[in-house]
């Protein structure tokens, strides 16, 4: 990988035929992969919130996505569109943290970029399968 390439894992309307997946065009989709949490639909877009192995979070929940091989121009262009930050920025609806994501079938790791939803959550709201494409597809 470029020095100026980075991992995204991407699980709502980012995804291979999400209705924002024209926006990964320029990318190399390198995986169908989870990473360990919990997804809620926000609004038209879902927001996930990774696990973090606190009392009453087992960790033994998945949110379904796919990693990707992005330039940094890109990722710039994503945290855009994100409305993110790495920053602590409390406007942000997401923040683009490094999560472990586990490739399908095989199980091998990544460390990939992934924007978590910092704003609030609705239980009532939760996507119990953690697979957006259910919702949108």
């Amino acid at each position: 990988m470029n020095t100026d390439e980075e991992l995204v894992f991407v699980y709502g309307t980012l995804r291979s035929g999400a209705s924002n997946a024209f926006r990964m065009e320029g990318g190399e989709r390198v995986s169908a992969a989870r990473v360990r949490g919990r997804l809620y639909w926000i609004d038209w877009y879902p927001g996930l919130v990774l696990s973090d192995g606190d009392a009453g979070d087992s960790g033994d929940e998945w949110v379904h996505g796919e990693v990707w091989r992005v330039s940094a121009e890109m990722l710039a262009r994503l945290d855009e569109f994100e409305g993110a930050s790495t920053e602590d920025d409390p406007d942000a609806e997401y923040r683009r943290v490094r999560a472990t994501a586990e490739e399908a079938g095989s199980g091998r790791s990544f460390q990939p970029w992934v924007w978590e939803w910092r704003g609030i959550l609705d239980e009532q709201r939760r996507i119990p399968s953690g697979d957006w494409m259910e919702v949108e597809g």
